[in-house]
């Protein structure tokens, strides 16, 4: 049987000493990081003013199975481009000796992560594209990986380097939160985020057992603060967060208030309000992350197929209109989620077209709005129908003149797709 990769995000609780380790360790990593980045630079920058071919190798090589010898040829460059070994063969070459106080596994993964961060440079598709830069101490996140750690007795262990300065009395391991999921894991990321630290434990388990066929098919149409499918409604944006929102809303304006302009010094009273602002960020999260689970797991265990729409997420984000309802709805995470859980209970995920109309086409007739007939954040200002209204124009439609909750319509127009999915495109 095959194994699948579930990772975990666990809190950890350092002591004193181990926190320092922790820190050190991102600050390695940060550092690595950089100095590779200057590294490749600089590689590329030579290769591309002057390179030629100082010779060739010629190496044979016979097929075990057929005999045939086959010859491979490599150029040797005067400056070839930079690849992600060759960067860290010259970092390890020019180490310094405090860094032999640190793990040798950090500078690889981080030149190796460099690598990878080049390579989705040159795929427009990746969803965060971009450059690589270099990192800074300010980022509200850092990290970095270790492919050495281990879980002994049910706790987390962080490799320690052999020349570093911690006595090995007093490294101590993690404990976690809840029980492994497994003995076997992979390469682990720590990071630091607002004065915390977590671990995200990638743990090889047996593959999950394909979920009983239900018969059963659904849709789910994405709004602020509810979505719609076939059963129902979940709402998830219930009224006990909008206490906590408001909480946030006036910690954001005390802090505002007491903000340093000039100098690096804070006051107690800024630190305490800033402390009480993530705890009010964190309790928000783990509400709506939890809601989240509950509803995709609800949809796998009783639906065979699920039509969800594939929104630009970024691209709302832009809308001064619905930004902040858009963010808080999670719309990321709960395709994030669904997508791996239908991977894991053999589930049938569909992703409608970007440009597919499912909100300004009749389910019933399939008429499609167009022009001014179209149904914006506002409503439609020619009919003055509201922004959640619609209404079909088409006097052969059985719902002609008749107002129909826009959700609704969206998610039946999605629930075609699964019958009809040559309908899946720009109409």
């Amino acid at each position: 049987m095959t194994d699948t990769i579930q990772t975990v995000v666990y809190e950890l609780h350092p002591n004193k000493t181990m926190k320092q380790v922790l820190d050190e360790a991102i600050d390695y990593r940060r550092y690595c990081w950089n100095q590779a980045l200057e590294t490749w630079n600089e590689l590329y920058l030579a290769h591309k003013i002057y390179d030629k071919i100082l010779w060739t190798k010629f190496i044979p090589k016979q097929n075990k199975k057929t005999g045939k010898i086959t010859v491979k040829h490599i150029d040797v460059h005067l400056n070839p481009a930079p690849n992600w070994k060759m960067v860290r063969d010259i970092m390890v070459h020019d180490k310094a000796d405090w860094q032999y106080q640190r793990s040798a596994h950090l500078l690889g993964l981080a030149v190796k992560d460099l690598g990878n961060a080049w390579q989705n440079f040159f795929d427009k598709a990746q969803p965060d594209w971009g450059k690589p830069h270099f990192h800074s101490r300010r980022e509200p996140r850092q990290g970095f990986k270790s492919d050495q750690s281990k879980i002994v007795d049910g706790l987390l262990r962080l490799e320690r380097p052999q020349k570093s300065l911690v006595p090995s009395e007093e490294w101590r391991d993690f404990k976690l939160s809840e029980k492994p999921l497994s003995d076997k894991i992979g390469v682990v990321s720590y990071f630091r985020e607002k004065g915390r630290y977590y671990a995200a434990v990638p743990f090889k388990v047996a593959t999950k057992k394909a979920l009983p066929k239900t018969g059963k098919n659904t849709a789910v149409d994405v709004n602020v603060g509810h979505f719609n499918y076939t059963d129902g409604q979940q709402n998830v944006l219930p009224k006990k967060l909008e206490h906590i929102y408001e909480k946030i809303k006036h910690y954001q304006r005390q802090l505002a208030h007491k903000r340093v302009v000039t100098g690096s010094t804070q006051s107690n009273n800024y630190l305490k309000t800033r402390t009480k602002l993530q705890a009010c960020y964190r309790k928000a999260f783990n509400i709506q992350n939890d809601l989240m689970h509950k509803f995709t797991t609800k949809l796998v265990n009783n639906y065979d197929q699920i039509v969800i729409e594939n929104l630009s997420v970024k691209g709302m984000l832009m809308s001064h209109v619905a930004s902040k309802g858009v963010h808080r709805s999670m719309f990321g995470r709960f395709k994030q989620m669904l997508t791996y859980k239908c991977k894991w209970y053999d589930r049938k995920l569909i992703l409608a077209d970007k440009l597919y109309p499912s909100t300004q086409r009749c389910a019933v007739c399939g008429t499609i709005k167009r022009g001014d007939e179209r149904i914006t954040l506002y409503g439609n200002k020619k009919h003055g129908t509201k922004h959640n209204e619609f209404v079909c124009y088409n006097k052969k439609c059985p719902n002609y003149n008749l107002v129909v909750d826009r959700d609704t319509n969206a998610m039946l127009n999605l629930l075609v797709l699964i019958e009809h999915p040559k309908l899946n495109k720009a109409l």
